[in-house]
């Protein structure tokens, strides 16, 4: 049985892990899906791979160009954003008057990379370029007064904003007639104001181009292009320059696309398809260095990339030495470069450690809020440190399938991050917040947004939190497990996992497929990991025959890891994503499961 009356797929309207499984699209429940048929026929795939790309809208003339997409295809000319033109003129122009250029970048991957790229190209092309990267506990999000002057007495005559700035309206004017100033950015401005100079945002009301789901540092990926025609244009490569290779900074697009959750459809699955080919040579010393030290043994990845290489540059502008992420992708000396990378791998346990001090508080504060009718979290402690607030915020999100705020509480201020769930656009709420005189500051994009605000007026923005996002109180506990497909244990191949894996790379917009194997049996269980709070499994089926390895992480947070170990071993679909790694240069094959239910 495909689906019961109610829709749930295998009849589970409630697992062991409390999720009604579904569809990820209704399409994938019709066994006579002529689509996807034509589909597999047409591209030569698999009949699951097919079914999977028919439902995620993949029609069969565009499977190929879905499958191996290519940066020229999706590559958008630049001028498409507004004030474009003009950012690049202004850039060209420095190049050839050999300018010094002053970079203030955001402290998280993304206002990293932006930064990075930007330095690279501008120093190639013959620039003097100075960089700032604030830190988060003196100098809070954006630009400030002291950190761009103090740019502009090192002798720079341009200043660029990377990653923040189209809020940065009065502290940016009060320098207009110092110093030109181009903002590259990509968060939602509040209202139409903007500030002086130039400012190329795929998010101003104003900016047509419809790239709005691409980071700041695919902003400046797209400056960097429309800089060199500029100067191609201009004749200036023909006096002998170098024309530098854009290409091979496209590790950098990738990395920060995949770490500020962008959709990885159209342009930026492109972008990171073949950042993460530039990324597999090991060419950035920094980044290959950060793999070695984070114990990345596959090639380069989404996975690492959101989950090894990410947290750890992020990791100095959360509770150390902000300019660490930058200073290591800029590196090109091997010892600087294993300093920085161990130094940021210790950071990173450093902020584990600090994080777990606060989850349990704000797990249990949480379900409080939750049971008293909140339709959306917010918490706020005096201990709590600003650097990891962001991902407690998240682990929330997740958990309880709630817009999550989680904020610091430091000498009357609160100050902190939000991250929300599919479907409600947080960040409209905050800066509508803000507007209201509810903050002191605050913005942000529908899925994370950051705010601060006086004390004595928590209360009052809990509840208009609550009446703006009133649609969350609808949610489930958890949200639905989305499921792209059902197979038998036989079914489960080194095969079927390489085809599933030509879906890469996954992530909003292109999540991993999640598939059900039904009717078998735990008949073994074990906790491995340092901590022990990683379940591993063998998978048996009903003929006694075929076994499948399991893996849950994080399994002390998982409801349905007491299923998976009782000893009766009792019959059980699982659901999860089949995955074929290499290991010492042999192919492993991993079931990792997320959701269990009777069968």
């Amino acid at each position: 049985m495909l689906a019961d009356d109610t829709g749930a797929v295998l009849g589970v309207t409630r697992s062991a892990g409390h999720r009604r499984w579904i569809w990820r699209d209704p399409r994938l429940a019709e066994a006579d899906n002529r689509l996807a048929l034509a589909l597999a026929q047409q591209a030569g795939i698999p009949e699951l791979l097919a079914r999977i790309l028919s439902a995620r809208g993949v029609a069969p003339h565009d499977a190929s160009s879905f499958l191996n997409p290519r940066l020229r295809d999706a590559m958008p000319d630049p001028s498409c954003l507004q004030d474009m033109d003009q950012a690049a003129e202004r850039l060209a122009q420095a190049v050839r008057n050999r300018e010094h250029v002053g970079l203030f970048g955001d402290y998280d991957v993304d206002g990293a990379c932006g930064t990075a790229l930007v330095c690279d190209t501008l120093r190639e092309l013959g620039c003097t370029v100075s960089t700032h990267i604030p830190d988060r506990l003196t100098e809070g999000y954006g630009p400030n007064t002291a950190a761009l002057e103090n740019l502009l007495s090192e002798g720079a005559t341009l200043l660029v904003c990377i990653d923040c700035g189209t809020a940065a309206i009065d502290i940016l004017n009060g320098l207009t007639d110092r110093a030109d100033i181009i903002v590259l950015d990509h968060h939602k401005p509040d209202g139409a104001a903007l500030p002086k100079g130039i400012v190329v945002n795929p998010n101003r009301l104003d900016c047509t181009s419809g790239l709005g789901s691409i980071c700041a540092t695919a902003v400046a990926f797209l400056t960097m292009v429309a800089t060199i025609r500029h100067l191609r244009r201009s004749n200036w490569f023909d006096e002998g320059q170098v024309i530098p290779d854009l290409l091979k900074r496209l590790d950098l697009t990738a990395l920060a696309t995949i770490c500020d959750v962008m959709p990885l459809t159209s342009l930026n699955r492109a972008l990171v398809m073949q950042g993460l080919r530039v990324m597999s040579r090991g060419e950035r010393l920094g980044l290959a260095t950060l793999s070695s030290v984070a114990g990345v043994k596959e090639e380069a990845s989404a996975m690492a990339c959101g989950f090894a290489l990410g947290p750890r540059i992020n990791a100095g502008g959360r509770i150390a030495q902000a300019d660490l992420g930058l200073k290591l992708l800029l590196s090109d000396d091997v010892v600087e470069a294993r300093a920085l990378a161990e130094q940021l791998d210790r950071v990173n346990r450093q902020r584990q450690t600090v994080e777990s001090t606060i989850l349990d508080s704000a797990m249990e504060q949480a379900q409080q809020q939750l049971d008293a009718g909140h339709a959306v979290i917010f918490l706020h402690g005096e201990t709590w440190h600003p650097g990891v607030v962001g991902i407690v915020a998240g682990r929330l999100k997740e958990r309880y399938n709630r817009p999550a705020l989680v904020a610091a509480l430091t000498d009357g201020v609160i100050k902190g991050s939000a991250r929300s769930v599919p479907g409600l656009d947080l960040g409209t709420a905050i800066i509508a917040a803000r507007q209201n005189g509810l903050l002191l500051s605050g913005g942000g994009h529908a899925m994370a947004a950051g705010f601060s605000l006086s004390a004595d007026r928590a209360d009052e923005f809990h509840s208009w939190l609550d009446t703006q996002l009133s649609g969350a109180l609808a949610l489930p506990k958890q949200d639905a497990l989305k499921l792209d497909g059902i197979m038998t244990l036989a079914g489960a191949s080194i095969a079927v996992a390489d085809q599933l894996a030509r879906l890469e790379p996954f992530g909003p917009g292109n999540e991993e497929p999640v598939l059900a194997i039904s009717n078998v049996r735990c008949v073994k269980s074990e906790r491995i990991g340092k901590d022990g709070n990683t379940l591993r499994v063998i998978l048996q089926g009903e003929d006694g025959g075929t076994r499948l390895r399991g893996l849950v992480f994080r399994a002390a947070d998982k409801p349905f890891a007491a299923l998976l170990e009782d000893r009766s071993m009792p019959l059980v679909h699982v659901a999860g994503t089949l995955r074929a790694e290499t290991w010492q240069e042999r192919k492993n094959l991993s079931f990792f499961i997320s959701d269990a239910a009777p069968a």
